[in-house]
């Protein structure tokens, strides 16, 4: 993460997640406002990038191969983590099915992810369930064709010569047949033998091996729900898939290519048909990940946003009075699956009479948020009393490993202590940090004077993430009742 002011850098891939202002002292000693524009650069393909500088990133996990030494037990550690966060941002599509129940949808499915022995769902246990039969009717049909060759064949075997045979024939030496047949009694002659390398074949023979590969990644991230159905219908499916791609070997098809035109089988053949969605599906979801694993960090702070929401949403007397639109992506645009406006959501909480304003990149953050370099943020109102709002900072930072929470916290209460000059018409002095768990959920707490911050780190499933959101909810339940009469 970075910032500049003015013009955004040339030739440098980013996106900028906070636009704001912020009065310095110019060189004459006066007041200036300074346009400060917070930016995001991607993470790199590779363990190092240039423009900006930026090394000791783990690798991603090669296609189809086991992790087999620490650097790609790392990347892999990466990559389930990335995957369990995508599936808890995914299962808001499903929830925004329901507008008026959105919230509590999404609760219920987060409250299952909780449970690690329910793994959760995912494309390759949608095919497992509809794909496995129709692979094994595929099986008992696979489509061949017959082609023709030349070949020296026995006299008495043969049934076809085409013109090229003729020729050979003719300048073969003898009188007539047998004697030009010679010794072996054989002469060139059209021969029709099986071939079962189709385009509809070769896709086949692809999409076996790319489901097989995504069925053995979804197992080794579910290691603790192998007595689930899930798991044993994706394992039976990864195991079909092992022997029709092993049979496709053995009868010499080849593999296609990500792209290809569709034929007449692949078009109007149901199962085929069928075959051919479902591993443009999967190469699709490839196409995400490569670019999920450059924008995790934007990822992360959606997953962030929603569980804050979620927090405020299960207080007994919090009414949800406003929500922006939310606009379901078909594909993740710079880790980004949803589009919003600002804030998020709005609720009144009836018995305190106060209102609370979830704010995630917001388009006018005030000097104090941009100060502080924070792009999500709680405002909190009570329309009863004259008082200037009062705001939480939160900051979502995205590590790849661990984050020293009480490091953390000290820096931002320490960062927060000196901003309170510029927080004349709001009060900033309370800050809240989310990152990944890498295992447990743990939280850290800073106190200095009347600066209080919490960091909290959750994961996205299992314990981590239900550990996680307690904390969520401890912390937002102190901050919305804080200076209560």
């Amino acid at each position: 993460m970075g910032e500049f002011e003015g013009k955004p850098p040339h030739g440098i891939e980013h996106v900028v997640i906070m636009r704001g202002g912020v009065r310095r002292r110019d060189s004459q000693g006066g007041q200036r406002e300074h346009d400060i524009n917070l930016a995001l650069f991607p993470y790199p393909k590779r363990d190092h990038a240039a423009h900006p500088d930026r090394e000791g990133f783990p690798l991603r996990p090669r296609k189809g191969n086991d992790p087999t030494n620490p650097p790609e037990e790392a990347g892999a550690a990466v990559l389930q983590r990335m995957n369990e966060v995508l599936a808890r941002i995914q299962e808001l599509e499903e929830a925004l099915d329901v507008p008026d129940d959105t919230w509590g949808r999404l609760r219920a499915a987060w409250k299952r992810a909780e449970n690690e022995a329910d793994p959760r769902m995912a494309e390759i246990v949608r095919q497992a369930r509809n794909l496995h039969p129709i692979l094994r009717d595929l099986l008992t049909r696979i489509r061949r064709v017959l082609r023709r060759h030349r070949e020296l064949t026995p006299i008495d075997r043969v049934q076809e010569m085409d013109r090229a045979s003729m020729i050979w024939l003719s300048r073969q030496p003898g009188r007539n047949v047998p004697e030009r047949a010679g010794a072996a009694q054989r002469i060139l002659a059209t021969v029709r033998k099986e071939n079962f390398d189709t385009l509809e074949n070769r896709v086949l023979h692809s999409y076996s091996r790319l489901a097989s590969d995504v069925a053995r990644e979804w197992m080794r991230e579910h290691p603790r729900a192998k007595e689930s159905r899930r798991f044993r219908d994706v394992d039976a499916f990864r195991k079909t898939c092992r022997s029709i791609g092993a049979l496709m070997a053995e009868l010499d098809v080849s593999i296609a290519e990500a792209g290809v035109i569709p034929n007449y089988v692949l078009m109007q053949d149901r199962s085929y048909h069928a075959v051919l969605e479902a591993w443009e599906k999967l190469l699709r979801r490839r196409k995400i990940e490569d670019d999920l694993w450059a924008w995790q960090a934007e990822t992360w702070t959606d997953f962030a946003v929603l569980a804050i929401t979620l927090a405020i949403d299960e207080l007994d007397e919090a009414q949800l009075i406003a929500q922006s639109p939310i606009s379901w992506r078909a594909e993740a645009v710079t880790g980004r699956w949803f589009e919003q406006d600002r804030p998020i959501a709005v609720f009144w909480l009836r018995e305190t009479n106060r209102i609370v304003e979830i704010q995630a990149r917001p388009e006018k953050p005030g000097g104090p948020l941009t100060a502080a370099r924070a792009h999500v943020a709680l405002r909190i109102t009570d329309p009863s009393r004259a008082e200037v709002p009062r705001r939480v900072a939160v900051w979502t930072p995205h590590a790849m490993g661990p984050v020293d929470l009480e490091e953390a916290a000290q820096d931002a209460a320490r960062l927060l202590h000196e901003l309170q000059p510029l927080a004349t018409q709001e009060v900033l002095r309370h800050g809240l940090i989310l990152t990944p768990a890498h295992g447990e959920a743990a939280v850290a707490w800073e106190t200095q004077a009347r600066i209080q911050v919490q960091a909290i780190a959750l994961g996205a499933s299992g314990a981590a993430l239900a550990g996680g959101l307690d904390a969520v909810r401890s912390f937002i339940k102190g901050e919305i009742y804080r200076d209560l009469p």
